[in-house]
């Protein structure tokens, strides 16, 4: 009876969630959490610049503006699109009987639906100030990312964007598959990521178009941020024991750590760290391998456990 027991031990799974059925999502999941966390970083980062940055950041606000309300504007069609019912989305917001908001404070799906409209609202007129700005829209909108009204704008963006950015994870540990739901870490590890890809992104888009001060900000706040996203995947991975070895003890761990440690994050610390090492290519090498890492982390988080 021991022996058998012991051989028990050795085949079981290490948990539960490995008898779950998988909920089959895949690229287009990976895309949609992918630009959510671009959108929820650029927000986050948007608003910090505007409220607590000098005069000279404001192109830079406004530029990550633009992008979270051009990647939010992206990313929901991908999930939309991803349903077994596309045309039932809207289910989500009204009760389909008598038309009343459909609204379940219990729900993580629910509450986070809500969140990501309201985060796309506000998203959506910070925007429409930073082009007014660039001259594309009537002057008066401008008003939107100035003055009182800016500030409250650019405060509920950078609100909205640290929900949505952890939320795309906490969505993940709230469903009952192997390693989404055998962690409690998703969210940071994914807001971590999210607010790195924005500034990485933003680097990219505004390095010859912001003030070079605004451009060191956003490379010192990656820095600071790759490294607590390494703390991160280290600590989920030791307390996830046998569940990410039978996860990740395959390909996709090697994709993990080659793909995104490995090049999404300790070859941009050192750049940051170094920048010297490429010369001119050091920022924008940089900023590119973190925008591959924090695709790649996505797609080993949801594809490795879709495999099982």
């Amino acid at each position: 009876m021991t022996e058998f027991a012991l051989l028990l031990a050795q085949v079981d799974p290490p948990s539960d969630t490995f008898y779950t059925v998988s909920s089959e999502w895949g690229l287009l999941v990976v895309v949609y959490l992918f630009l959510g966390g671009i959108a929820g970083g650029a927000g986050f980062l948007g608003g910090m610049l505007h409220l607590f940055g000098a005069p000279q950041d404001r192109p830079m606000a406004r530029i990550a503006f633009v992008v979270a309300f051009a990647a939010i504007a992206l990313s929901a069609p991908l999930l939309i699109i991803d349903l077994n019912r596309p045309d039932r989305f809207w289910h989500m917001f009204l009760q389909s009987e008598n038309g009343g908001l459909m609204f379940k404070w219990w729900s993580p799906i629910s509450y986070g639906a809500w969140g990501v409209n309201a985060f796309s609202a506000v998203a959506t007129l910070a925007a429409i100030g930073a082009i007014a700005h660039w001259g594309f829209l009537p002057r008066a909108l401008r008003g939107l990312v100035e003055g009182t009204i800016g500030r409250i704008i650019a405060a509920l963006t950078g609100l909205g964007g640290l929900f949505v950015a952890g939320y795309t994870g906490l969505l993940l540990a709230y469903t009952n598959r192997p390693l989404w739901g055998d962690t409690t870490l998703l969210g940071l590890l994914f807001l971590l990521s999210g607010v790195s890809a924005a500034a990485a992104l933003l680097t990219l888009i505004g390095r010859r178009r912001a003030h070079p001060a605004s451009v060191h900000w956003l490379g010192q706040l990656d820095a600071w941020s790759t490294v607590l996203e390494l703390a991160t995947l280290a600590i989920l991975a030791v307390s996830l024991g046998g569940v990410a070895r039978e996860v990740w003890g395959n390909g996709w761990g090697v994709l993990l750590v080659v793909g995104d440690v490995l090049l999404g994050l300790l070859v941009p610390l050192a750049l940051h760290l170094r920048p010297r090492l490429l010369g001119r290519m050091s920022v924008p090498s940089a900023a590119a391998l973190v925008l591959l890492g924090s695709f790649l982390l996505r797609t080993v988080i949801v594809l490795s456990s879709e495999a099982v």
